[in-house]
């Protein structure tokens, strides 16, 4: 492995000696008030909970769950317990108790710290009897084994632990949008590898400032919140709730920000709320008022001091790409996999070429295979899957290199682009094989397309079925611009490709109702599932576009 980076634990300990009273966590504690944590506060409450996570005598590497959502606490208990020699577990703040008991028994976790969450007693059944829970501030009410405060009664250590490279950092349980999730192995190194090498893409420091919002326990959140800014020096504001968003967004003013699609277009959704489309459009095209109208309304969203504005997870509408450049942000993919620290390709500032994600991040090896799945290798691949070494030789090829899953192919300049996912391939009545992403990418450019998932296995042709965003419309108006963008994306398509119909369906798909994932992707067999018994009577209907009845 290459030794030219440096491990999280040791960059940390490098900036609490270095500036202790610089700030580091920005923490929303309601009513307006925030909490301000500088890097020596952090550090002092991360080694006084690393003495008491010791003195439980717990086995060397023993596995320590983390159930919250994003806040400053998350970030220092996952310090401590690297701090104390043992590994982190992050469970999503809104998982069922089924799936809370799942990864918490999978995982063989000896402790649970509990941190700000939505709906604990929902959660609360899914904890053994035998695992010991710890309250962390901002926790919900509940009965508890030991508190924060218990915690911070400790001494903090004196010493500063080194892992090695090749020592176990944390598991992260995979979304999944099928099936139960995987519990992802990371190395110290792996963090370490990702981490040096993605910050020095973007000449970001401790003069940056990020707004942490995405889940924590998910790897793109965990590498560019928490070890971005560990690494750089960077602020770190936290987002208080969903409800006051803009205002969290607008005192972070954050320099650099990550988001997935679905953000990106709710941005845009919350500005036509506000403002016309066509007017706003027409105010934009306007020489000389074009550029200040654009730098409004990215102020008025908090985001006019972004110089780095990155999304991922899945592809961004050329559309809205082109949309935030007339406002005068480029918004610039990446492409990262759980099982890759996230770390994979990324487009650079001033790089941007529409459709293509871009180049291959510092020291990742990429290969098409014949079956042009794309694959990747470099010090940023997992260790394996927890307790499934077949799973895990079923992913990482005999030579080192990740199966993706995804097809993908490359420009010239090696640019990757995606072209679909090798499983979700569907074969139709007539025997053509369709490849829905694609077809999904380009529906999902209409401004009023939130979500879409294309379907179709065992039908004389596919169909769409549609989430719409809430903006009121005209009912017959919007099916007319529906029939007439779902004839311009079909004349691009082949033409056992062309889709039958679009259907606006009743249900919104959200985390909470399991249509989604908690990084905001369809699972294609809950929405195949939930609709399969009327795609029959909808694909022999004669409408073009139509209503769930």
């Amino acid at each position: 492995m290459p030794v030219a980076f440096r491990l999280p634990l040791q960059v940390f300990f490098e900036r609490e000696a270095r500036h202790p009273r610089q700030t580091f966590l920005v923490q929303p504690v309601g009513g307006g008030e925030v909490q301000r944590l500088t890097w020596g506060e952090v550090g002092h409450q991360a080694r006084c909970a690393a003495h008491w996570l010791r003195a439980r005598e717990l086995p060397q590497g023993s596995h320590v769950a983390l159930i919250s959502k994003n806040c400053a606490h998350w970030i220092i208990a996952d310090l401590a317990i690297w701090m104390a020699g043992h590994v982190s577990v992050p469970l999503y703040p809104n998982l069922t108790a089924d799936s809370v008991a799942h990864v918490l028994t999978h995982s063989e976790a000896a402790l649970v710290l509990i941190g700000k969450l939505d709906d604990w007693p929902a959660m609360a059944p899914g904890v053994p009897s035998t695992v010991p829970t710890i309250s962390l501030p901002l926790c919900p009410t509940g009965a508890f084994d030991f508190s924060w405060a218990d915690l911070q009664a400790c001494s903090p250590i004196q010493d500063d632990p080194q892992p090695t490279a090749s020592d176990l950092a944390t598991i992260i349980y995979t979304s999944g949008t099928t099936g139960l999730p995987k519990g992802v192995m990371h190395s110290f190194g792996a963090l370490g590898f990702a981490a040096t090498r993605g910050t020095e893409l973007f000449g970001l420091g401790e003069g940056d400032r990020l707004l942490s919002y995405l889940p924590l326990c998910h790897v793109a959140e965990r590498m560019f919140v928490e070890m971005a800014a560990i690494y750089t020096g960077q602020t770190v504001f936290f987002a208080e709730s969903l409800d006051t968003f803009l205002t969290d967004l607008r005192r972070a003013r954050p320099t650099a920000l990550f988001g997935v699609p679905r953000i990106w277009t709710k941005f845009q959704m919350g500005v036509y709320a506000k403002i016309p489309e066509k007017r706003l459009d027409t105010l934009l095209r306007l020489p000389f008022i074009g550029k200040r109208v654009g730098h409004k309304v990215l102020a008025g969203l908090g985001l006019d001091a972004l110089r780095i504005a990155l999304s991922g997870a899945a592809p961004v509408p050329e559309a809205l790409l082109r949309w935030y450049q007339r406002l005068g942000l480029d918004v610039l993919e990446v492409y990262g996999m759980t099982e890759s620290c996230g770390y994979s390709h990324v487009c650079r500032p001033g790089q941007q070429t529409l459709g293509w994600i871009g180049l291959p991040c510092p020291g990742v090896e990429v290969r098409i295979d014949p079956s042009g799945e794309v694959q990747v290798r470099s010090g940023a691949t997992m260790l394996g899957y927890y307790k499934d070494p077949q799973k895990t030789a079923e992913t990482i090829t005999a030579d080192g290199f990740l199966r993706t899953g995804d097809k993908g192919e490359q420009d010239a300049d090696g640019r990757l682009r995606l072209t679909g996912r090798l499983k979700e391939i569907f074969k139709t009545s007539k025997g053509k094989y369709v490849a829905p992403a694609p077809i999904e990418n380009r529906l999902a450019e209409h401004a009023r397309i939130e979500q879409v998932c294309v379907v179709g296995d065992g039908l004389t042709a596919p169909i769409g079925l549609c989430v719409l965003s809430a903006v009121e419309q005209d009912r017959q108006a919007l099916r007319s611009s529906l029939e007439r963008w779902l004839e311009q994306v079909n004349q691009a398509l082949d033409k056992h490709e062309r889709l039958r119909q679009l259907v606006v369906v009743k249900d919104n798909w959200a985390v909470e109702n399991g249509f989604l994932t908690p990084t905001l992707k369809i699972k294609r067999n809950v929405i195949e599932s939930t609709y399969g018994a009327q795609f029959q009577a909808w694909s022999e209907r004669s409408e073009s576009v139509l209503w769930q009845d």
